[in-house]
């Protein structure tokens, strides 16, 4: 199979953005044109610098306007993990921080995003003994989150999967709406948008500050990034609008491998399933393939209990961490080079969030959750270097 157009592109119908050269030699310069490298972008110029942003196709082409239409709070592994994992309170301020940036997210997309929560099911008894622990966690910690027995779901649920958790603020975001619109503000503030341009080498920049935010699709522009941060395929597909509303909010279950949900018009748009063929999903090789798409379409047969019309079929390239953490800040070994990026498939809240912390580092403003996501945790440091190869 091939590369095809995102639903949410097509709806968009996104027109090449005016370029504004600079008045001077940028400060800071930005690679990767979805919601991080924008909101970096936007964040920059308006605490005062020259900023010019890079992006090999078009603003939102990649995964920023090909994923699942998710806006979820929290990271990307489990909360009662996370706790484990890293302790109660940097956990904590992790998860308070995305519930904060969800309602940025809100203040700033306008009718790109609505609020009608989400629900994370569980597939079989030892997902929902998971979720259990999960649902304790929070509650203890204080968040909002509703157990749903099996026999609280919806009669299309209640055959497949055996409880879950309902998060109340989660959303839904038409993502390349958002960040397209994301870059206009960010042109009115004065960024220099380059879209078709492809940066080969941090080395090729002019800037004293580079930030790469690329996510899974900047392999090439620096070893220690190519290592840590692991490209991985999601692959989707958008019904033909359903003759009756049958999800009121999104929907993902066995661990986030499978996602769903039903957009305003009434189609259904599907993810996931990449744990079908795992290793070849691990790949930037942004086109569908037959296994994906054919474990897709059964999926959607189990829960509508007839096969719909398919109006479009895509795939987005998302980075993967070990620890399943973000990278934002310095890239060690090499002096005035920055990263944001590694979302682990939860780019639309965190791609936003960390877009804005690594503007707010190079601002002289860092936040105190960046010594988590300290890319010198798993970068291996180099002797100095400077971004510009000079």
């Amino acid at each position: 199979m091939s590369e095809t157009i995102p639903w949410w592109l097509a709806e968009a119908s996104p027109k090449p953005l005016p370029r504004r050269p600079l008045d001077g030699p940028p400060d800071v310069e930005v690679i990767g044109g979805g919601v991080t490298g924008c909101a970096c972008a936007l964040a920059l110029a308006e605490g005062g610098l020259r900023v010019r942003l890079y992006e090999s196709r078009s603003i939102a082409g990649g995964a920023s306007g090909r994923n699942g239409r998710f806006a979820l709070g929290g990271g990307a592994m489990r909360y009662d993990v996370a706790r484990e994992t890293f302790g109660r309170k940097a956990a904590r301020e992790y998860w308070l921080l995305t519930a904060e940036y969800l309602d940025r997210l809100e203040l700033l997309a306008g009718d790109a995003l609505t609020r009608p929560g989400s629900l994370r099911l569980a597939a079989d008894e030892e997902e929902l003994e998971q979720l259990r622990l999960e649902h304790a966690a929070l509650r203890e910690d204080g968040f909002e989150a509703e157990w749903r027995s099996a026999e609280a779901l919806s009669p299309e649920l209640r055959g497949g999967f055996l409880g879950g958790i309902f998060h109340p603020h989660d959303g839904s975001l038409q993502p390349a709406r958002f960040v397209l619109e994301l870059a206009g503000r960010a042109i009115e503030a004065g960024v220099e948008v380059c879209e078709g341009t492809r940066v080969e080498s941090l080395a090729g920049l002019e800037a004293e500050q580079v930030v790469v935010a690329t996510d899974g699709s900047g392999r090439g522009l620096h070893p220690g990034l190519d290592e840590v941060i692991w490209p991985a395929r999601g692959q989707v597909l958008t019904t033909e609008p359903l003759p009756e509303r049958l999800f009121e909010y999104p929907h993902y279950a066995r661990n986030g491998f499978d996602y769903w949900q039903q957009v305003p018009d009434g189609r259904l748009v599907l993810g996931g399933f990449r744990d079908f063929s795992i290793m070849s999903e691990l790949t930037d090789v942004e086109e569908t393939t037959p296994v994906i798409q054919e474990a897709l379409d059964a999926f959607l047969v189990e829960l509508l209990g007839e096969m719909p019309g398919v109006a479009y079929r895509w795939a987005g390239i998302f980075g993967l961490t070990q620890d399943m953490l973000p990278l934002v800040g310095r890239i060690p070994g090499v002096d005035g080079a920055w990263v944001a990026a590694g979302y682990s498939g939860h780019g639309n809240v965190l791609g936003l969030m960390c877009g804005e912390l690594v503007a707010g580092a190079i601002l002289g403003r860092p936040h105190s959750i960046l010594e988590l996501f300290d890319p010198g945790r798993l970068i291996r440091a180099a002797p100095p270097v400077p971004a510009s190869g000079a």
